[in-house]
């Protein structure tokens, strides 16, 4: 018997129903062979008693015994199997042969047709027998019960792109007639295009935001930077300014110790000078004590023909030790200090004015904002007020009552600066105005109200136009004034560019809408404020 098992191929041993080695062999009356399982099923399936192989018809269903030779020669078979496989056996996690009786082994395909998992032994038939090659095999995947149609118990072979959907061929022509229909493979290509499209928009947008996280990080280092610089100007600024206090102080200090000392020197002379006329006085008093003593008249009267006149004295009633008025000297430390920080400050404007320069922008006015009595030059950087009202469309954006004008750029993130030439002026106003700011009726120009302005009043009066207006010191009429903001920060500073000082700043602003840089020339003036604001190009301090 082990002599015949050599000559016998392996599919001799291998049931056509379930495709493994045979299970309790059963042959029918047409001399085929099956599992006696596959075999029952197959009837019970099917309601009719008839050969899978030959097609034979049984008119009573036929009692089926194991084959013994059949049986005996398959143990063999499958000792001969198990002794020569160097197959791995499947480890966690893998897909496993669906044929193989105990130790399960890797599968290395699955099959859509058989709805089974082979290894390497038990897919051989779909690598050799005809009928079997035509099944399509796949990497092994398991439940590949999902990739039926649950309703026709077909194979998912279809794609409905009207529904979106996997469906079988049965599901074409009943629930999804006249649908957009196309095999699997074509829609699998299409959707893996997609992917493979949609892959490459996100690795792009992780390539964008790793880039802005190197742009942050460059900020943050920038930021740093410039904190690390400004700490040293403020620490050198700050030293300077201590040790010009303190070289001020011990000025003053030995001033008002040489004023003591000489007080001391001259109150220290005129002690010893009282005290040496006293000593004299005191000797001449001794004598004339003693003469006075006298009974004698003869001696009383030679004696004080013979006294020593008195000794020369001072007239101590004019005679004052003044002290010294340490006033002028206090005043004049302070004054050496008031310049002293002026110039300090001065240098810190300078850096300060240097810095926000950095941020300058190009703005030009917006004529369809523009009060009818405003002139605009054509390029866009001057206006001043005329003498004619001009007969403009009273749009939205345009101020009707205030002779004022707003850029045509506006912003609403990050910082911007620029200049505005005021030179033979008597009264303007500038500053920055929110998108939504009232332009048609009379106005409280304030923060509250979307305005952070400045203004000049009369000549020579600047006032910030806050709630309540701040009057601002100012010890020169600038020629040009700066305005810088910084949209996260809520600051609006104003500078006088010339003299590089700060004239006022609004601190603590919120922004939630975008922000337009905002002009007023004022009113004429019978021709006394006649000359235009113009927007300077920013020429950088050095």
């Amino acid at each position: 018997m082990s002599a015949a098992s050599c000559l016998l191929s392996e599919d001799q041993f291998l049931c056509s129903i379930c495709l493994d080695v045979f299970t309790n062999p059963v042959s029918t009356p047409c001399g085929h062979n099956f599992c006696k399982k596959c075999i029952t099923e197959c009837w019970k399936t099917r309601g009719t008693c008839q050969c899978p192989i030959c097609k034979t018809a049984f008119d009573t269903r036929p009692e089926l015994k194991v084959n013994i030779f059949i049986s005996e020669m398959v143990d063999q078979f499958k000792q001969k199997v198990s002794s020569s496989s160097e197959q791995r056996s499947a480890e966690p996690g893998e897909v496993l042969c669906d044929i193989c009786p105990e130790a399960k082994l890797k599968a290395l395909k699955s099959c859509l047709v058989c709805l089974m998992s082979y290894c390497e032994t038990h897919l051989d038939l779909h690598l050799t027998r005809s009928g079997l090659k035509r099944h399509q095999l796949i990497d092994p995947v398991e439940n590949l019960e999902g990739r039926m149609c649950e309703k026709h118990d077909k194979l998912l072979e279809l794609f409905c792109k009207n529904d979106q959907m996997c469906v079988c061929i049965l599901c074409t022509i009943l629930d999804h007639k006249s649908h957009d229909v196309v095999p699997l493979k074509e829609e699998y290509e299409g959707k893996k295009a997609e992917l493979k499209k949609t892959e490459a928009e996100i690795q792009d947008m992780i390539q964008n935001r790793r880039l802005k996280i190197q742009e942050i990080k460059k900020s943050v280092e920038l930021s740093q930077k410039n904190a690390d610089k400004d700490k040293s100007a403020g620490v050198q600024i700050f030293t300077a300014l201590l040790e010009s206090v303190q070289r001020g102080l011990n000025e003053l200090l030995e001033t008002i110790e040489e004023k003591q000392k000489m007080t001391e020197d001259q109150a220290e002379g005129f002690i010893t000078e009282l005290e040496h006329e006293i000593s004299e006085l005191q000797k001449r008093s001794s004598e004339v004590e003693q003469l006075s003593q006298s009974e004698d008249h003869l001696h009383l009267l030679q004696g004080f023909q013979s006294l020593s006149p008195a000794p020369p004295t001072k007239d101590w009633t004019v005679v004052r030790v003044h002290p010294p008025s340490y006033e002028g000297s206090v005043m004049r430390a302070v004054s050496q200090l008031e310049e002293t920080i002026r110039k300090d400050m001065k240098n810190v404007s300078e850096a300060e004015l240097k810095r926000v320069q950095q941020y300058a922008v190009d703005v030009t006015l917006d004529p369809d904002t523009a009060h009818p009595y405003l002139i605009l030059s054509d390029d866009g950087k001057q206006v001043k007020h005329g003498d004619k009202r001009k007969n403009l469309p009273d749009n939205p954006e345009r101020y009707s009552y205030h002779v004022s004008v707003l850029s045509k750029q506006s912003f609403s993130a990050g910082r911007f600066y620029f200049e505005v030439q005021v030179n033979g002026k008597t009264e303007w106003t500038l500053g920055v105005a929110r998108e939504s700011v009232n332009r048609k009726g009379n106005i409280t120009f304030s923060p509250q109200n979307g305005y952070w302005a400045i203004r000049l009043i009369d000549e020579s009066k600047y006032k910030a136009l806050s709630d309540p207006s701040v009057c601002l010191s100012v010890r020169s009429q600038p020629e040009k004034v700066g305005v810088f903001v910084d949209y996260e920060e809520g600051l609006i500073s104003f500078y006088d560019v010339d003299a590089a000082v700060l004239l006022y700043s609004f601190t603590g602003c919120s922004f939630t809408q975008k922000i337009y840089p905002y002009f007023s020339p004022r009113l004429n003036a019978g021709g006394k404020n006649s000359a235009p604001l113009i927007i300077c190009p920013v020429n950088h301090t050095e």
